[in-house]
């Protein structure tokens, strides 16, 4: 079983919400400026350009990367790293070091961005994605509009509107509320309605469950959190797989991940990436940092390399291509557990779509 690449054409409106009303609350204030145009240099892109409500806040535009990476704001430049999915990111611990000295959690790939809040501003200034010039032309951006200048004074301070500092951890802060609310995290997927009782899974399902949780295979090292009802499956930790150079995108040095967090320059962490989790996964289709991967049964037989022979990328028909980083790859993790012959790979794949949120369902293949 194949699941099909969806080259979803979002149906949202990329305009502002109504302003009817002040906005009550933070997150309010987030989602009217999560589809704000103005917010980028030539008004022409808003968050959720690049993270579709519809396409499970994912970019969801084709291009001529197949997806891999992102057209900026002006319509020719492009991000250096996939646009991953905004679902349950407010799940997302701050960056730190755990009990066993391992880095975890931060936003971005490379977990440069301590929390939501510092993640928020990268993407306006950054002149591959929203492209402002400066926060002095947020401020201006802001205050073009009555009713967010308002909110931010009365949801901030009266003194909030006075520097751009101020303004720009305004607006940090109510994007970060509105991607911490349920419409983010609503943990209503068919495995979710399951563990309430609610549903039955099938007989195909059911053996996914079952193998993805199990030792017989290695998913659950670093793709479970053990919070039952509201597992994020991942432990938002860093690993290097391997994964090969996108060569469509042809970036001129590799990509180290990890290694290039301003709080982290350790040549050990060259190539690790955060692990992502695989809620919506079937739906958010490129796949890994670079976008390398448009399948799902591909990524299994990525693994399988490890445990078995398998030599060749059943996407292109051609031997997997080299490590971009070949250091600090998690061989004894990767090496670990059972090969995946084609009944398990469709039964991973049949679990993993029950972590689609309800509202997502009909995207599935």
């Amino acid at each position: 079983m194949r699941i099909r690449t969806l080259l979803l054409v979002s149906t949202i409106s990329l305009t502002l919400p109504a302003l009817s009303a002040a906005f009550e609350t933070k997150a309010k204030l987030g989602e009217a400026l999560f589809f704000e145009t103005s917010l980028s240099g030539d008004r022409t892109q808003a968050c959720a350009t690049c993270h579709m409500p519809a396409a499970a806040f994912t970019d969801a535009r084709p291009n001529r990367f197949d997806r891999a990476v992102s057209i900026g704001a002006d319509g020719t430049t492009v991000g250096r790293r996939h646009t991953p999915t905004l679902s349950y990111v407010g799940e997302i611990p701050a960056f730190h070091v755990n009990d066993a000295g391992l880095h975890t959690g931060g936003l971005f790939y490379d977990g440069r961005a301590h929390d939501l809040s510092a993640q928020a501003d990268g993407p306006l200034f950054s002149p591959l994605e929203m492209a402002l010039p400066s926060a002095e032309v947020l401020v201006d951006r802001i205050k073009e509009v009555p009713l967010y200048a308002e909110a931010i004074t009365r949801l901030f301070s009266r003194e909030a509107l006075a520097q751009p500092d101020s303004v720009l951890t305004a607006v940090a802060e109510s994007l970060a509320s509105f991607q911490r609310s349920v419409a983010f995290s609503p943990y209503d997927a068919k495995y979710d309605r399951f563990l309430r009782g609610e549903i039955v899974l099938t007989k195909l399902e059911e053996h996914g469950r079952l193998l993805f949780f199990s030792t017989l295979i290695n998913c659950h090292s670093c793709h479970k959190l053990d919070h039952p009802s509201r597992e994020t499956f991942t432990d938002f930790s860093y690993h290097n797989i391997g994964i090969p150079q996108n060569l469509s995108v042809n970036l001129i040095q590799p990509d180290l991940g990890l290694a290039e967090n301003p709080a982290v320059q350790d040549k050990q962490q060259e190539g690790k990436f955060r692990v992502p989790t695989l809620r919506n996964i079937a739906i958010t289709a490129p796949y890994m940092h670079n976008g390398v991967f448009q399948e799902l049964e591909t990524i299994m037989h990525f693994y399988n390399k490890y445990v078995m022979q398998a030599p060749n990328n059943p996407e292109t028909g051609l031997p997997w291509d080299d490590p971009e980083v070949t250091e600090n790859i998690s061989l004894d993790l990767l090496r670990q557990g059972q090969p995946l012959d084609e009944y398990r790979i469709n039964s991973l794949i049949a679990f993993l779509e029950t972590l689609t949120d309800k509202q997502f369902e009909h995207l599935l293949d």
